[in-house]
């Protein structure tokens, strides 16, 4: 029953903004540790961000600067504010949620930047 779908994936141009965003339902979530991967063909799953909750978030060197990652405990939510977007930064973006010896994943939005 637990479930994580992202959301607001789509083609920008480079230089552009988007928003992300991952619905968590089904868990306690503020007891969960939530974070943003990537993912493109030939390549492995990168860790972008991370937010535990109640602590400070990171990034991966590749976005510092570009990215930030916030989360809404009210509302079960996190997001991935992504500015000065790159060709580079072209991935599925997967939603993340892990705590101690349990952890979850959503299905994946598409971001693509390209002219």
């Amino acid at each position: 029953q637990v479930q994580l779908v992202e959301s607001g994936g789509g083609l920008v141009q480079p230089g552009g903004s988007l928003r992300l965003s991952c619905a968590a339902s089904g868990m306690f979530f503020r007891y969960f540790d939530m974070a943003w991967y990537r993912q493109t063909p030939g390549k492995q799953r990168e860790l972008v961000a991370t937010i535990p909750n109640g602590g400070a978030a990171n990034y991966a060197d590749s976005v510092k600067g570009r990215f930030t990652i916030s989360r809404a405990n009210a509302n079960s939510m996190v997001y991935l504010q992504m500015n000065s977007l790159k060709p580079e930064d072209t991935a599925v973006y997967f939603c993340n949620a892990r705590r101690t010896y349990v952890e979850y994943w959503g299905q994946g939005t598409q971001v693509t930047v390209s002219s």
